[in-house]
């Protein structure tokens, strides 16, 4: 063999050998289009479409850290014993936190399909007494404290009670129930009324809550009976009237709340707020309150307001009285370090004029008159 033969016989076995790997390549297919999240501002800022449905979502929620000091009549502080010498001495109160919240909202043919839910995950020590390891750190668990759906103004769902959100919180400082306005969370069936002229109104058949370390009244109700919250409200650009009454049905009271808020300048806003119910039955049996009627007495009043400095901070005012002569102050200023990060110093005042003596039956007695100061130091990242 020569050695052009062997060159030419080297090329077709080169020929051949590649064109069997030609045969067996891989094809690799064209990549499909990426489907991406879609933004909807239907319903605000934050909303982005679930990927294939018609569906607006929104996730958000905080991130905080409480550090609170002081007597506990005022909420704040927190008790413990000295582990060497068994003393009862006051500690500092702290407690981290994670709210988790979620919207949606969809148009229909029936009106706007809407959710909202909030869980809270807590850390830290208890703001009370309970014993010489009562005030241990510890997690303390998950809470689901809303959890509702809306198709156009039918509510239903875990919510806080009308009583409260049709009429609003007492201002915006952090201990806003020093002197208490209501109780809160209820499962509900409620109706919303829009006028679109600044009229607007509100029925709710509620099921009613009570703390579990709560012994004065009892909030849920014992029967088929619900209690029942109704409201109307005129909204203007100066500021709103609004007023909301309650029957509570356990104890057959009625309570009362009417409110002016007032947009004084862009950078002041006052609000006013009296309450008023009936103690009849629950007096015997719940200390004189019941899911709604939380004050001493039959009346109480709030007022307050807030002063934005600029921008980034605020100074808020809460002022409170019943007629079972107990007050409260509080009051705060708010900044906001950057977008989303705000740190709030608060200092409250309560003066105590008369308390339950913890009886079954809650026979009202005249406390020494008792001043309590202290105050809480919160760091909050919202997003």
């Amino acid at each position: 063999m020569n050695i052009k033969s062997l060159l030419l016989g080297s090329a077709a076995a080169l020929i051949a050998v590649s064109g069997a790997r030609a045969a067996d390549a891989v094809v690799v297919a064209e990549p499909e289009p990426a489907e991406y999240v879609k933004i909807c501002d239907v319903y605000g800022s934050g909303y982005f479409y679930i990927p294939g449905t018609e569906t607006c979502l929104r996730i958000g929620g905080y991130v905080r850290y409480d550090i609170s000091a002081g007597d506990v009549g005022s909420f704040d502080g927190a008790r413990s014993r000295d582990v060497l010498n068994g003393k009862d001495q006051g500690t500092w109160a702290k407690n981290a936190r994670l709210s988790l919240r979620t919207w949606t909202g969809q148009e229909t043919e029936l009106g706007t399909l809407k959710t909202y839910t909030e869980t809270r995950f807590n850390f830290g020590n208890s703001a009370y007494y309970a014993g010489a390891d009562g005030n241990q750190a510890h997690n303390k668990g998950a809470t689901l404290n809303k959890a509702w759906i809306q198709l156009g103004g039918l509510r239903v769902g875990l919510d806080d009670s009308a009583f409260d959100t049709f009429i609003g919180y007492a201002g915006n400082v952090l201990n806003d129930t020093i002197v208490p306005y209501g109780d809160f969370y209820t499962n509900l069936i409620q109706y919303n009324f829009d006028a679109g002229n600044g009229f607007s109104a509100v029925i709710s058949l509620e099921e009613g809550s009570v703390d579990v370390n709560n012994v004065f009244y009892v909030g849920t109700i014992d029967s088929y009976v619900p209690h029942v919250v109704g409201g109307v409200k005129y909204t203007q650009g100066w500021g709103a009237i609004t007023g909301v009454v309650a029957y509570d049905s356990n104890y057959e009271e009625w309570a009362g709340k009417v409110r002016a808020d007032f947009n004084v300048t862009s950078e002041l806003s006052l609000f006013a707020m009296f309450g008023y119910g009936t103690d009849t039955h629950s007096l015997a049996a719940a200390s004189g309150r019941d899911f709604y009627k939380q004050w001493g007495g039959h009346w109480a009043w709030w007022a307050g307001g807030t002063y934005k400095f600029n921008p980034k901070t605020s100074f808020n005012l809460q002022v409170s009285g019943d007629q079972d002569k107990n007050y409260g102050v509080a009051a705060n200023v708010a900044y906001d370090i950057v977008p989303g990060l705000t740190v709030t110093g608060e200092v409250d005042y309560d003066h105590y004029g008369h308390f339950n003596d913890g009886t079954p039956f809650g026979n009202w007695t005249a406390a020494d008159k008792k001043n309590s100061v202290g105050g809480i130091l919160r760091f909050q990242r919202s997003f």
